[in-house]
């Protein structure tokens, strides 16, 4: 399509978004309940249409060679739906927090002033191969009161249009503006370009979910504030004090659940004082469960199917069943090595002892730390948020699992009795 024909199409999008926007700021909580609970279950009435839709995806992108990881990702089944049905009715159960009063008081002078939670407004989200996303990010938008305008990847196409219409009828079937939630009909890649660097004008944010190369251009070229992290470089640091059963049952599950998610373990840290009876189980219980391991000298010697690591496995996000394994002096050094190479996403630690689990999560500077449990749980939907847009590992204004709460922001409203100022 040509570019002028491209920027038309956007530009409508954009003006389209900006008038529900207006709506859907003050639309009552029930009126958006409604929605998603239509919308819910509409996904469950239209489950079949959706996997036809799915498997015309999943067909073209094995035709294409898609990786393995990003195949996965894709792909829906009974239960997959079943999932995106229930995230939605997740976030109907959330606690609505458009309009409520987060802090109030009174000044001396008798004003009353409180800071109230507001939309952000129009959201851009960016995504590849997550045709569930479309769900997430609808409901989560339309339940904190901000438009949105989708753009997933070409390779889940059809998919995405399949649950943006479940989306759709739930806005249209209870009034409110179908706009509030509107896909981007366009797969030529001049789309994300104009919706980068085109429209400041009509976005307020744009959230990236994806892999390296797409957050990257996001970043770059975006125009607007961007919510997202770059890479999923998640630890898992094997204290001394560490129960080997347990360790070696995290260990396997933040590695090999779903090697193709950000919050799975792509580093794997053993304190010195515990390599003798932790290390070996846990290696070698991640190459029978079918994982390259990429070791330093002291994990080389462990089994001979552990490949020597290099320096660049250290920063290395795979996104695949392959894990780099080092030995640290203590608690101290594996928070030195995650300070490094890491990517401030999630880290976990796993240890008896609470006064070293304490240092490790204080300490480890990443937007999500646990203790005795696996990075796979770095998930909104597992934080009780219903469901996420993504993992951010900004500093400012969002920090981890994007939700409801994440897409708002606030504003001061001031209340007086003709007050002056001297």
């Amino acid at each position: 399509m040509a570019a002028d024909h491209i920027g038309e199409l956007m530009e409508g999008l954009g003006k389209a978004a900006i008038g529900a926007a207006a709506v859907l700021a003050y639309a009552p909580t029930q009126q958006k309940n409604d929605a998603l609970a239509a919308a819910a279950a509409t996904v469950r009435a239209r489950r079949a249409a959706i996997l036809a839709a799915n498997e015309r995806d999943v067909s073209a992108a094995r035709a294409a060679h898609l990786s393995g990881p990003r195949l996965e990702r894709l792909r829906l089944d009974e239960r997959r739906i079943e999932a995106i049905a229930a995230s939605i009715d997740a976030v109907i159960a959330l606690p609505d927090p458009i309009g409520s009063a987060i802090a109030e008081w009174e000044r001396p002078n008798g004003l009353r002033i409180q800071r109230v939670v507001v939309p952000l407004g129009v959201i851009g989200i960016i995504y590849e191969s997550r045709p569930n996303v479309t769900a997430d990010a609808g409901a989560l938008c339309l339940k904190s009161g901000n438009a949105a305008i989708l753009r997933g990847g070409s390779e889940s196409q059809h998919s995405s249009r399949a649950l943006h219409a479940c989306l759709a009828h739930g806005l249209q079937s209870t009034g409110l503006p179908a706009e509030c939630i509107q896909l981007v009909p366009l797969t030529d890649r001049a789309a994300v370009g104009y919706m980068l660097a085109g429209m400041s004008e009509y976005l307020d944010v744009i959230v990236p979910r994806g892999g390296k190369t797409l957050v990257e251009r996001v970043q770059r070229e975006a125009r607007v504030p961007v919510i997202g992290h770059l890479q999923g470089n998640c630890h898992v640091y094997i204290d001394c004090d560490a129960d080997v059963r347990m360790a070696r049952t995290i260990a396997l599950n933040a590695k090999m659940r779903r090697t193709g998610i950000c919050g799975a373990a792509e580093t794997l840290l053993v304190d010195r004082a515990c390599a003798g009876t932790h290390l070996g189980p846990i290696v070698r219980d991640l190459l029978d469960a079918g994982c390259e391991v990429r070791g330093d000298a002291t994990v080389l010697e462990v089994d001979p199917r552990v490949r020597p690591a290099s320096e660049d496995d250290w920063y290395t996000e795979y996104l695949d069943a392959i894990i780099a394994a080092r030995v640290v002096e203590g608690v101290d050094a594996a928070i030195a090595h995650i300070a490094r190479y890491g990517s401030a996403h999630t880290e976990s630690i796993v240890t008896e002892n609470r006064a070293t689990a304490e240092r490790f999560l204080q300490r480890v500077d990443s937007a999500i730390v646990l203790h005795n449990a696996s990075t796979q749980f770095a998930d909104g939907g597992e934080f009780g948020m219903g469901a996420e847009i993504g993992i951010s590992t900004d500093r400012f204004h969002a920090r981890g699992p994007v939700g409801v709460e994440q897409l708002t922001s606030y504003k001061y409203i001031v209340r007086g009795a003709g007050q002056v100022r001297p």
